[in-house]
């Protein structure tokens, strides 16, 4: 039997770091969909019976100088199950499927350092910390996040750094492959006439919704008493009349400062840190301690705790502002002004989420709700089920498209009073799939296709420049097979 330990300590890396953002061919990536579940089968995996042996791991293929594990191939597995109980059929040899996938990963990682990828230390070190913020979000607490894992955050970054590059090269590499491959009106239809009309898919009802969200803003007053505060902890600090990880564990109003006491590892490249935050961090001496700085979630004291180049490590105290009823209506007036001038046609939504928006990603995606498994801005009733999205679904019966709410109050993920006014762009009716409906749909699928035809192509050209070594048990497996044909160098015992 596989060393289930393995299997698990890997199945974390792919739910925690593997890369969402870009399913080109779906085939060589881990789906995000069935990735939660993925987590939670490899929890159950762990749990060993009573007097059950915990047996090696071992090696069954070489890439160059990069190994692949029998863990490896059961990871892929168990993925690859989840996903055929959420419907995607499983390949006919999953097991085949699954080394050829990882494979080709490698190969794709050898060529990139090959061809010298610009992918700096920097830019891992942003792809590490993004991902293990986003992870914590999942988990609702880096506390939790731990406690599930084993792991800590340094642990963390250690374990799977290697891990998190590899992907990004293959990634990289990926992309100069493909990217320079397009499609034509005429392969688009091409794609769409050779499906039988029987086996077209079929869609649910789907819809475009946006929203237009302002934050409520603190009055003069509750800034300045935030303000005098942390001016007030960094005088006692600076006088020694006070420990400033003290002051953040009693009265810094971060979630996460139970677990961290404040401190964060921050890389000057990750943009996902605020601007503000993250500037304010790298004008620090060590040691030195920050005039209040003010950022998105509120007021923050910082204290440089380590430099070493583009990494720093510091410890901070948030402090928010309180907002009252008041701050409330004020946004809820602005709204009303704003819904108003976009049904008299002085702008459309597009233009005042643009103009008027505290969402950061709103002047990108024109503040339209995105689908978490495609991208697109088409999604089903199930995918609002979010906490912050929930009470969208109540108001869409009301609502035809091109309607707009008034403004509803809600609660953000950090926890802030916000008001939004909720847009309904477009509502499908459930239909067979078809070129006027679907047209970019289809579109994809067949750009898709022809990018995997490139990849597969380039693979059999590519195979014979590196060393290729797969045990017996892989070496009929189709793909293997046809690389053997035309490779010399892929050794087999």
């Amino acid at each position: 039997m596989l060393n289930r330990l393995a299997v698990f300590v890997r199945l974390i890396f792919y739910w925690l770091f593997w890369d969402y953002s870009n399913v080109t061919m779906k085939k060589l990536l881990l789906s995000s969909l069935g990735a939660v579940l993925l987590f939670q089968a490899a929890m159950a995996q762990v749990q060993l019976a009573p007097g059950q042996k915990i047996v090696a791991d071992k090696i069954v293929a070489k890439v160059g100088d990069k190994i692949i594990l029998k863990s490896d191939i059961e990871s892929a597995l168990v993925d690859m199950q989840q996903q055929a109980l959420e419907g995607q059929p499983l390949p006919a040899n999953a097991a085949c499927s699954a080394i050829e996938q990882i494979i080709t990963q490698k190969i794709l990682v050898l060529q990139a350092e090959r061809d010298s990828l610009p992918i700096s230390e920097a830019d891992v070190d942003g792809r590490i910390e993004s991902q293990i913020r986003w992870a914590e979000q999942r988990y609702g607490s880096r506390e939790k996040m731990t406690e599930i894992t084993g792991y800590t955050i340094y642990q963390l970054r250690e374990r799977f750094r290697d891990a998190i590059k590899e992907s990004m090269l293959s990634k990289a590499m990926q992309s100069k492959i493909v990217n320079a491959v397009k499609v034509t009106p005429t392969e688009v239809r091409n794609n769409f006439e050779r499906v039988p009309k029987d086996s077209l898919p079929f869609y649910e009802s789907e819809l475009e919704i946006g929203q237009l969200i302002v934050l409520a803003k603190a009055s003069r007053e509750m800034d300045k008493y935030a303000i005098d505060r942390l001016l007030e902890f960094k005088s006692k600090v600076e006088k020694k009349e006070g420990d400033f990880g003290t002051y953040a564990s009693l009265y810094s109003e971060d979630p996460a400062v139970k677990e961290n006491g404040g401190t964060y590892q921050l890389n000057r490249n990750d943009k996902n840190w605020d601007p503000d935050f993250l500037s304010a961090a790298f004008r620090l001496k060590e040691g030195e301690i920050s005039s209040p700085v003010k950022s998105q979630f509120g007021y923050h004291l910082l204290k440089m705790i380590k430099r070493a180049g583009d990494n720093v490590v510091v410890q901070h105290i948030l402090l928010k502002p309180n907002v009252v009823g008041a701050d409330i209506n004020a946004a809820i007036n602005k709204l009303d002004t704003v819904r108003a001038n976009i049904m008299a046609g002085k702008m459309n939504f597009g233009e005042a989420v643009v103009k008027y928006s505290d969402e950061p990603m709103a002047k990108f995606n024109g503040g339209m709700l995105q689908n978490p498994n495609t991208g697109s801005t088409l999604i089903t009733i199930d995918q609002l089920d979010d906490p912050h999205t929930k009470d969208i679904v109540m108001l869409l019966d009301s609502l035809k498209p091109g309607g707009i709410t008034r403004p509803i109050v809600f609660d953000d993920e950090q926890g802030r009073k916000g008001v939004r006014l909720v847009y309904l762009k477009t509502r499908t009716q459930p239909h067979r799939e078809n070129l006027t409906d679907d047209y970019s749909r289809i579109q994809q699928r067949t750009l898709a296709e022809k990018q995997a035809m490139a990849l597969r192509k380039w693979l059999l050209e590519k195979v014979p420049t590196f060393y290729v070594h797969v045990e017996d048990e892989y070496r009929q497996c189709p793909n293997i097979s046809k690389w053997k044909d035309g490779d010399n160098k892929v050794a087999h015992n």
